[in-house]
Formats: structure tokens, C-alpha cells, sequence
């Protein structure tokens, strides 16, 4: 097997050197993509670090779209052998000159490779002090296509992650570059936010960086322009910092977060606050869940409020977005005590979702189900008896009679609506008064285990979590009866896609 390796590694150097003295040679460069997609990439790394590329450099110089491909089709496998040090000393020219390149597909190569130099703490500083090569980076963001754009971040994101690469961005004649890039058009200048604060939340240090190069003071007077979509990205751009906890701190400090919290209560008598609200309501969940959802929700009560209210106006986007909200607060346990502090005001939001989750759009329908299982879901380990009460309270709220409005949604012929309801039942049959109300629901235990109910795959995985979520609690055989819980503990057994098999009797000479 290695002589096989070794003579596949020598045909690739072999069909190098014929390409480089043919007139045409796009026949030889099929044979070596052939070759090189053969042979596996640790035999390759071997027989790549001998060789030179820059024939295959040089044909990427032309116009024929086809010979473009295969080159860079090889090219990629080829420096992906290379370690990133040998790389970035022996092509470090090739790779700058590819960031000129008039097709796409080189810029790419080119920028991916770059990226993986600047993963190698030893190979990067080769690259730094080339100021003409991160020049043509920053370029590559302002392109036309998004494709190159997004790769360009991509590498120069990397190439920060290290107190050399951010001195390279921000204290040298590139950042005026970065600043130059961002005049092209509000496209470009939001990819340079993109990449900016994707370097501000790696750590405080280059937070620092980034607040140094006025990037985010200008990014903050955004926020009070007069284009409500540039506002809206705006503040989509401000919740990447949320990520990070010196980010989070430096937004109080400045007191973004509450200037953002008066942009939801100004939304009011804003005509076009429906063009930025949906961000506005975002920042703050995104910060309660990685926060803490009681301290947001009491520092900023205009925030559940707007929530609440959303849910219950009739604008199909806003309702989505309070949807979401409200179950990613009420997925968590602190989350749940901080809706139920509210009151009735969390009480007349749960008879909302009842009435969302059967007269609404399907898309709303689904995300309410989705909602609704997320706010009754309570492990183990939480269940007290306060909290089981809680959760109990919220199911009958939704409806007069939930068991059956849920068990009618879960027969109609729509499979999300169909899951939706199932994902309801399985986040309250962990619970004793979910697995009572079951079973005195009459004739729904039969239905649990009738597998004929489920006609695809995901309903078939929904039912048998289902399953799993009442046969793996202490209290189902006492609540559901011996019997019962046999035939669950059985279907469990047998897995979701079990089919019973059906005897059948040929008789001969029958018709």
C-alpha cells in the first residue's frame, strides 16, 4: 500500500512538470486533479512540501472559466497539505496576488488560506508585516460579492485573536483603510461592524482596540439616525456584544442599555418603530439569557411589558418575535419566576397563546406550540411543590379545556402542528398532575401508544419522546396503573419505528 501511496505522490510531482511545458493544458490538470484528490492528504503533505505551485499560480492568469476551476480545485488540496508556516514563507506573494484576482473563486482560496496561517501563532507574524497583503484583505470585504466578503472577516478575525494581529488592525495605516472600506455604501460599513465586533467580544483587551478606533462610539450614533433599517442593524450589531461579559459591562457603563430601554418606550409614538422594535425586544432577551433574566426584567421592566404587549396586538411580526421571547425566558427556571412575578398581567398572555395556538397563522400556530412547551417543561430537580403548582396554573389558563384542544391539534393532518402538540404533552408528562390530567383524559393513553396516530418520521420520534418522558419518571406506574404503564414501558422497548407484524394466511386454489 505505501509503494501505491509513493507512486501516486510521484505522478502528481510528474504531471506538474508536463503541465508546465504544455501549450494546452487543461487535459493535464484533470489528470492531476484526479491525481490529487487520490492520493490521502498526510501521503500528500510528504510530497507537497517538495514541490513548487507556481505553474499552477500562473495558469489561474487567463480567461478560461473551466481551466480557473480545475486550478483552483487542485490548489486547494494541494496548500491544504502544506503546514501553515511553510505556507505562509514559500506563498505568501502567490496568496496576495489571488486577493487581486478578478474571479471570486480565487479571492476565496486565497483568503481561506490566508485564514489558516493566521491560526499558527508562528506563521501569522510571517503575514503581519506585510501591510499590502492586509490592504487587499480589508479590500476583499468591500466586494460585490458576499461570498468573498464573508471570508475576508472570516480571516481577519483570526488574524486578531492576538496582540500582534490587533496592533496590525488598529494602530498602523490599515486602520484608516478599515475607516476608507466603510465609506463604499451602509452594506460594506455594516460588514466592517461584523468584523469589528466580532473582534470586541474575544476578549477586554481588544474591546479596548475597537473603542480606541471609534468604531463603536460611531456604530452608537447609528442608533439615533434617522433611517429606521440602519437603526434596526444598528441594534443588531449592539446584541453581539451581549455574548461577552466585558462586552455586556461596557454597554451598562455607557449606558446603551438603558438608552436602548427608552428606545422601547419612545417605540409608542414612533409611526416606524416596527422597523427596529423586533431588535430592540432582542438585545434584551438576548442579555437576560446570558445575564440574568430576573435582574434585566426588574432593571428594565419597559422590556416584558413590550413583550406582553406584542403578543397580544395582532402584528403577525411582532407576535413572532414575543413568542420567542417569551420562551427563551421561560425555558429557564429564573426565567419562569420572573413571568409569574407579573401576575395576572403573565396570566391574560398564557389565554393569548391559547387562543394564537388554534387561530392563527401555521408559522405562529407552530412557534406558540413551540413557546408553550418551553414555558411547561420543569426537570426533575426543579420540581417543588410551588412549581408544580405554578406550571399546573399556567396549562389551565391557556384553555377552558386544554387536553382536549391539545389533543385536537394533535390529530390534524399538518405534521409541525401535529409535533407542536406532542412537544406540549411531553413537557407536562414529567409532571404528576400532567400524567394525572392524562389519564383521566379518556381514551388518551390508547392514543399514546397507537403508533398508527404518527406518519413520518419526526411525529414518529415525537410520540416516542413522548413515551420516553413518561415511563423515565418515578411516579407513572402509581398515577397510570400497572397495566398502562406495561404497554408504555413495551412501546418504549420496541423503539419509535416498530411495525407489528401482520400474519396472512395464502389459500390455494383461491381467487
Amino acid at each position: 500500500r505505501v509503494t501505491a501511496r509513493g507512486k501516486m505522490a510521484a505522478s502528481v510531482s510528474e504531471l506538474l512538470r508536463e503541465i508546465g511545458e504544455r501549450d494546452e493544458p487543461l487535459a493535464g490538470l484533470h489528470s492531476l486533479k484526479a491525481a490529487v484528490n487520490a492520493v490521502p492528504l498526510n501521503a500528500l503533505r510528504e510530497v507537497a512540501t517538495g514541490l513548487r505551485f507556481g505553474v499552477l499560480f500562473n495558469l489561474l492568469e487567463t480567461d478560461d472559466r473551466e481551466q480557473i476551476d480545475v486550478c483552483v480545485a487542485i490548489l486547494e488540496r494541494l496548500l491544504q497539505a502544506l503546514e501553515p508556516v511553510y505556507l505562509a514563507q514559500t506563498y505568501k506573494l502567490e496568496l496576495q496576488k489571488g486577493l487581486q484576482h478578478s474571479d471570486d473563486r480565487v479571492k476565496v482560496l486565497a483568503l481561506t488560506q490566508i485564514g489558516r496561517i493566521a491560526e499558527s501563532i508562528d506563521a501569522v507574524v510571517l503575514v503581519l508585516g506585510s501591510l499590502e497583503l492586509l490592504k487587499e484583505m480589508i479590500h476583499s470585504i468591500g466586494g460585490e460579492r458576499i461570498s468573498v466578503a464573508n471570508e475576508a472577516i472570516k480571516s481577519l478575525s483570526r488574524i486578531a485573536q492576538n496582540k500582534a494581529g490587533l496592533d496590525a488592525l488598529f494602530t498602523t495605516s490599515i486602520l484608516q483603510d478599515l475607516k476608507d472600506v466603510m465609506g463604499i455604501n451602509d452594506v460594506v460599513r455594516y460588514r466592517v461592524y461584523e468584523l469589528v465586533l466580532g473582534i470586541a467580544v474575544m476578549s477586554p483587551a481588544s474591546l479596548e482596540y475597537c473603542v480606541n478606533g471609534s468604531f463603536i462610539t460611531r456604530l452608537l450614533g447609528e442608533l439615533a439616525g434617522d433611517d429606521v433599517l440602519i437603526r434596526a442593524t444598528a441594534i443588531e450589531m449592539l446584541t453581539t456584544l451581549t455574548q461577552s461579559q466585558h462586552g455586556r459591562l461596557y454597554l451598562a457603563q455607557q449606558g446603551i442599555i438603558d438608552r436602548i430601554s427608552n428606545m422601547i418606550i419612545g417605540a409608542n409614538s414612533d409611526p416606524f418603530s416596527s422597523f427596529y422594535l423586533p431588535n430592540l425586544v432582542k438585545f434584551f432577551g438576548n442579555l437576560a439569557m446570558v445575564d440574568s433574566p430576573q435582574q434585566i426584567c426588574e432593571c428594565y421592566p419597559a422590556f416584558i411589558e413590550k413583550v406582553f404587549e406584542m403578543i397580544k396586538g395582532h402584528e403577525q411580526t411582532m407576535i413572532g418575535v414575543g413568542l420567542d421571547t417569551i420562551g427563551m425566558l421561560g425555558s429557564c427556571l429564573e426565567g419562569k419566576q420572573v413571568l409569574n412575578k407579573t401576575g395576572t398581567a403573565f396570566q391574560d398572555v398564557l389565554s393569548r397563546l391559547g387562543s394564537i395556538s388554534c387561530n392563527a397563522s401555521s408559522d405562529l400556530r407552530i412557534r406558540c406550540l413551540e413557546t408553550i412547551a418551553r414555558l411547561h417543561s420543569l426537570p426533575t430537580d426543579q420540581q417543588t411543590e410551588d412549581l408544580l403548582g405554578m406550571t399546573e396554573s399556567w396549562f389551565h389558563a391557556l384553555h377552558n379545556h386544554p387536553m382536549e384542544t391539545f389533543r385536537s391539534l394533535s390529530m390534524q393532518p399538518f405534521p409541525e402542528i401535529h409535533i407542536g402538540a406532542l412537544k406540549v404533552f411531553t413537557a407536562i408528562a414529567g409532571q404528576p398532575w400532567g400524567q394525572r390530567l392524562m389519564i383521566s383524559t379518556p381514551g388518551f393513553v390508547e392514543y399514546i401508544v397507537d403508533r398508527t396516530t404518527e406518519a413520518d418520521k419526526s411525529s414518529k420520534d415525537a410520540k416516542f419522546e413522548l413515551v420516553k418522558a413518561l415511563v423515565n419518571t418515578k411516579t407513572i406506574a402509581e398515577i397510570f396503573g400497572n397495566q398502562h404503564y406495561l404497554k408504555l414501558r413495551a412501546y418504549l422497548q420496541e423503539g419509535p419505528y416498530f411495525v407489528k407484524a401482520v400474519a396472512t394466511v395464502a389459500v390455494e386454489g383461491g381467487e
